[in-house]
């Protein structure tokens, strides 16, 4: 079977080959036979396909709100996604969103640093790394700086792109985009162990049972030990020579870890030795643009009740089995934000600029709504309404029976990332390096 898969894979990319190759050459060419292209037919264009993001509502569907789960309340969110599966439900949260505070972790964007993950909250704190790779811990009701501890090792200075940070029980995890994983201490930011991996991290640590998985810049996934740093296996994907800047982390649960690559790859490996279960692909044969053939994976991939559900760059959303990797469903979409998953329903962000809600078991959709234009963080599910953090300095909130905007609030500046939200506040990271805390 990894045979056939292998095969197959290199078959849709030898035919992508081809495809780009006999795209280039017609578009040289400015006509048939290089004749000049017609002028255009005078009169206005109107769009006669409306821009669905590749999922449409279902009709046997699209007179039914989705049934979600009761509100339960969290008091952390020690790692990307909410938990290491990245799939923390529905979430509890007071309406009549007012900012309680706003602080800042240190550097914002610059030409050679990126913001590229959330922050964390665990035990009444906020842990964030900033563009310059130092670890900050606030305090989670005022948003005081209790430490700062720089994370760059002693003979680099130019800048690590990436990097994030994790929380479990005494221990504050950190990766960095100088290639490198931390454990610190969570009182003081005092270094306990410091392991080097292959390649810079772009994305958060993923942490469960006793251990770290990162997957590197390089299409590898690494497992460190998390009371010592010390290595215990590494899977290496396909590599790639081009990709979108960022990374994705990996989700764990039942024993099984699930890395994404940026190869469009996903691959459930054996969370004990690194073993592969099965591997899958989001790359998708037709591809609308240049941006869409890159076939990374920026969305975390979500795990729940033996189900994996991914969205790819390249136009693919997939429910896969966790133990067989067969396909329950798969859609013609792709995004680059994580998917929220709340009991039967999965609310998914399009490339189309789209928000869909889909029945989690079939695929099916519920309803889709096309967002203002811009860029997009989210979605969050919380208090009854999806929440969305917008580029243009707003959140964003829908209504989650059908889509329609239940209300906005300012933003003081451009989100980096999606919004998260533990002890009833949420808080989104901005691109110039401040939390803001809203309740």
């Amino acid at each position: 079977m990894m045979a056939r898969r292998r095969d197959r894979r290199r078959a849709v990319r030898v035919g992508l080959a081809l495809a780009a190759a006999a795209a280039l050459t017609s578009c040289s060419s400015g006509g048939w036979f290089g004749d000049k292209d017609p002028p255009p037919l005078p009169g206005e264009r109107i769009a006669v396909l409306a821009d669905t993001g590749g999922v449409e509502v279902d009709p046997d569907l699209a007179d039914r709100a989705p049934a979600l789960p009761d509100a339960t309340a969290n008091n952390r969110w020690p790692q990307a996604g909410g938990t290491a599966a990245h799939a923390p439900g529905h979430l509890a949260l007071d309406e009549g969103l007012r900012q309680l505070w706003r602080a800042s972790v240190g550097r914002g964007n610059g030409d050679r640093q990126r913001l590229l993950t959330a922050p964390v909250v665990a035990d009444g704190r906020i842990y964030a790394v900033d563009a310059g790779a130092v670890a900050a811990a606030l305090d989670a009701a005022t948003g005081r700086t209790v430490w700062r501890t720089d994370l760059a090792p002693e003979d680099e200075r130019e800048g690590g792109i990436g990097g994030g940070v994790a929380v479990d029980g005494d221990v504050v995890v950190a990766a960095t985009g100088y290639a490198e994983v931390l454990a610190l201490e969570p009182a003081t930011g005092a270094i306990r162990w410091r392991s080097r991996v292959s390649a810079p991290v772009r994305s958060a640590p993923t942490v469960a049972d006793g251990r770290v998985f990162v997957v590197s810049s390089d299409n590898r996934t690494h497992a460190l030990s998390l009371a010592d740093g010390s290595p215990l296996w590494t899977h290496s994907g396909l590599g790639e020579v081009a990709g979108l800047q960022g990374g994705a982390s990996p989700a764990a649960a039942d024993g099984v870890v699930v890395a994404p690559y940026s190869s469009g790859e996903v691959y459930a490996l054996r969370a004990d030795n690194g073993s592969v279960l099965w591997i899958e692909s989001m790359a998708a044969l037709a591809r609308t643009d240049a941006v869409a053939r890159l076939t990374d994976i920026r969305a975390l991939p979500v795990m729940s009740d033996g189900r994996v559900y991914v969205i790819g760059n390249s136009n693919m959303a997939a429910a896969i089995d966790l133990r067989s990797g067969r396909r329950a469903w798969d859609l013609a979409a792709g995004g680059l934000q994580t998917p929220w998953l709340a009991g039967d329903v999965l609310f998914i962000l399009t490339h189309g600029g789209r928000l869909a809600a889909l029945d989690a078991n079939s695929g099916r959709a519920y309803w889709t709504a096309e967002l203002p234009p811009g860029m997009w963080h989210g979605p969050v599910l919380a208090g009854g309404r999806v929440v969305l953090a917008g580029a243009e300095g707003e959140l964003l909130l829908l209504s989650p029976a059908d889509g329609t905007v239940l209300g906005r609030t300012p933003l003081p500046g451009t989100p980096a990332a999606a919004p998260v939200i533990a002890g009833g506040t949420l808080y989104v990271m901005t691109e110039s390096g401040d939390i803001v805390a809203y309740r």
